[in-house]
């Protein structure tokens, strides 16, 4: 579903003492960010939190509030400490249960496994009342909907999955595009042309990223817009500004 005329905003949430402690690297926010960027939504913010159920939901009331969709990773699956589901119900107000259909995934699932359906994995069933499934084609368990929050898991190959799965059903807007330009000069000998260029194309947003090999200072220059007329306009402003300041002989900053 496409819809030029508005720009929709995103968070992430994701949710686990083991992104905090660093036993994780996570992975879903740069995927996240990847693919709704090239969907032509714009991902705001993100946060991570760890499994504490107060923390979950400040987070999630303050994220939901703000933008149009949030997306949480972790924290659904049959152990202890996988409290995203009741977080979430808390938040919202509403009673976690069972969820029938979910319930009959699942059973089928272990028992075409020959194992039990435990209560331990029962607990996979369990979302906000009202919420729709998410499918989860990799293992199963299905992540789930409720309002503008898509609780997804955080094991990324099923996070990936279950994304796939929503993308369809968001509404999507004008892709922004971005153009790289090398710089051969630091910062410093740029940044205020470089300013003056950024209020002459409000439609860009134009970052500076530093780079040093050992020897000498460059800057990569990026321009991001949603318009590849505006982009290209401030790209040939840039690309003037590098010229002017190499032929004054800048020094690397």
């Amino acid at each position: 579903m496409t819809d030029a005329a508005k720009v929709h905003t995103a968070a992430m949430l994701a949710i686990g003492d083991e992104l905090l402690s660093g036993r994780t690297k996570d992975r879903n926010i740069a995927h996240l960010a990847q693919v709704l960027t090239l969907a032509g939504l714009d991902l705001r913010e993100v946060r991570i939190v760890p499994d504490v159920e107060d923390e979950i939901v400040s987070a999630l009331d303050a994220l939901r509030k703000r933008y149009d969709f949030v997306f949480t990773s972790g924290g659904i699956g049959p152990t202890h400490d996988d409290i995203t589901a009741d977080a979430i119900g808390k938040a919202f107000g509403l009673p976690v249960e069972p969820h029938p259909e979910a319930e009959r995934l699942l059973a089928s699932y272990y028992e075409g496994r020959s194992l039990p359906f435990t209560e331990a994995r029962q607990r996979m069933t369990r979302m906000p009342r009202g919420s729709t499934l998410i499918d989860n084609p990799v293992s199963v368990a299905p992540g789930f909907r409720i309002g503008n929050v898509f609780v997804m898991a955080g094991v990324p190959g099923i996070f990936t999955a279950m994304l796939d799965n929503v993308l369809p059903t968001l509404p999507t807007g004008p892709v922004m595009t971005s153009l790289a330009i090398a710089c051969p000069v630091g910062e410093g000998d740029i940044g205020g042309p470089l300013g003056q260029i950024q209020k002459r194309h409000p439609e860009t947003a134009i970052g500076s990223y530093p780079k040093f090999d050992g020897h000498r200072y460059t800057t990569e220059l990026v321009v991001r817009s949603r318009s590849e007329a505006a982009r290209d306009a401030a790209a040939t402003d840039i690309r003037a500004m590098i010229e002017e300041s190499t032929t004054a002989g800048a020094r690397p900053a």
